[in-house]
């Protein structure tokens, strides 16, 4: 079989022997640090400060995240709100909802070049990321498909990688080279994400093997659901809350760990499609761009442990398992729930929730959407009285996505990709903001807490 032929390198290179158990151990031994030493040296991991604010690393005027404001000098908690480019998400989303319009493109285009384009240059440059959306010759057959594997962020990273070999300017950072270089990945990352996931399908789960091409006549959102789906069919409704969610996705603040990714290798020098790729990997991370897969599996795991999702009393006994670690992963976390910025409420959350409403309502899954709803007021309630949180606790834009995903069929594999096809359009603005205005290497301290030691030449260890 196809999947046996695919994967006879696994017992090969993927058994953990005794040897590496034992050199594993060696690692545990002397590479633990004392938590009480970055107290000591008042080190603040995570870049973050003992109040949970990130350190100010850079300066950016791509997008701002506000969740306090100074009254009488006190830091004072206020409903969330997100910028981008000095304009308030709501406001913008509002705009192109009203006009019956998709807004990623307008999104992108604001974010990389830091105004709201007009009708003409919004359909100009439109056109550009369609014509931009087609991969070299080959590539989906040469690349994609002959190493498939159910993991695709990381076909996305190699794909990535492998585009530098098809581009003669690989290297050249100038700004116009760049430019080029994001516009043509923002355009076919759609393409590379469910290309990838349809070689899975075919060679793991032996699905037909279905490959459309784009059309340049549809929106970005537009194209996901014709790639993916085998009749290419979709509503309107559909396709604008997928819409939506790359709006909501496409950026949020240079300190995002992807995002601050991009940017400390790309004040490297590195070429773009290195810059990109290590995006990716951070993205993967389950602790940045898994959450809503996470807020999905716990809702599948909630749903097998009570028999009615009205009853408030067992759901309550079961988000407070949650807490105490004696239910799904027993992380002690309910996904979906808080934020490291927002406090008492994320904006992106509250503008998802009410379209949301509207597809639940057209896939007839309102029982659920119900579910979520009294999740989302139930746990906020538990947490703040169980962690003793006084700063507030809201849901964040994971809880209510994952729940849209699949309303709309889109695979758990893809749910990431998904995040990555939105926040490219952020990676693109931060890395041409860098190296616009980057004059050195990113390169924080750390401090050694090693002792020295005097070398043993080996017949006297």
């Amino acid at each position: 079989m196809l999947e046996t032929r695919f994967n006879t390198l696994d017992s090969r290179y993927s058994e953990i022997t005794p040897e590496i158990l034992k050199l594993s151990e060696l690692c545990l031994e002397n590479s633990s640090i004392d938590s009480e030493m970055y107290t000591k040296y008042k080190v603040n991991r995570g870049l973050r400060d003992v109040n949970g604010n990130g350190v100010l690393t850079g300066l950016t005027e791509i997008s701002e995240i506000q969740s306090f404001n100074m009254i009488d000098g006190v830091k004072t908690p206020c409903e969330g709100k997100l910028y981008y480019r000095g304009i308030d998400i709501e406001k913008f989303v509002d705009g192109f909802v009203k006009e019956k319009r998709y807004g990623f493109e307008e999104a992108t285009y604001l974010l990389i070049f830091g105004k709201l384009p007009t009708k003409e240059q919004l359909e100009d440059f439109s056109s550009l990321l369609a014509r931009y959306r087609t991969l070299p010759a080959s590539f989906a057959r040469d690349i994609i498909m002959k190493a498939p594997t159910s993991d695709m962020m990381n076909t996305l990273a190699r794909s990535v990688l492998t585009l530098h070999a098809y581009d003669t300017k690989g290297n050249d950072i100038s700004i116009p080279n760049v430019l080029r270089q994001l516009l043509f990945l923002i355009s076919v990352f759609p393409l590379l994400s469910v290309y990838g996931y349809q070689s899975y399908r075919h060679y793991f789960e032996g699905d037909s093997l279905f490959i459309h091409t784009p059309k340049p006549e549809l929106s970005t959102a537009e194209n996901i659901l014709h790639l993916l789906r085998k009749d290419s069919k979709y509503s309107v409704l559909e396709a604008r809350l997928l819409d939506l969610a790359l709006v909501l996705h496409a950026e949020h603040g240079g300190g995002n760990n992807s995002t601050f990714t991009a940017r400390v290798v790309s004040s490297s020098g590195t070429d773009t499609y290195s810059a990109i790729a290590a995006a990716l990997a951070s993205l993967k991370g389950p602790k940045h761009g898994g959450a809503n897969i996470k807020v999905v599996q716990m809702f599948d795991d909630l749903k097998k442990n009570i028999t009615d999702w009205t009853d408030e009393d067992q759901i309550t006994a079961y988000l407070k398992a949650l807490l105490n670690k004696e239910a799904f992963d027993k992380a002690g976390l309910i996904y979906g729930m808080g934020h490291a910025v927002y406090s008492l409420s994320d904006p992106r959350a509250n503008i998802f929730r009410s379209f949301v409403r509207n597809l639940a309502e057209e896939k007839g899954r309102m029982d659920e959407f119900k579910l979520y709803h009294l999740v989302e007021t139930l746990a906020s309630e538990i947490i703040a009285k169980e962690r003793k949180i006084y700063k507030g606790v809201s849901a964040n834009i994971d809880f209510y996505s994952g729940f849209v995903y699949s309303m709309l069929d889109l695979p758990l594999e893809l749910y990431t990709p998904i995040f990555a096809i939105a926040r490219i359009s952020g990676w693109s603005a931060h890395r041409i903001e860098e190296l616009i205005n980057s004059g050195k290497i990113i390169r924080p301290a750390y401090k050694s807490v090693s002792p020295r030691m005097d070398y043993v030449p080996i017949a006297e260890r």
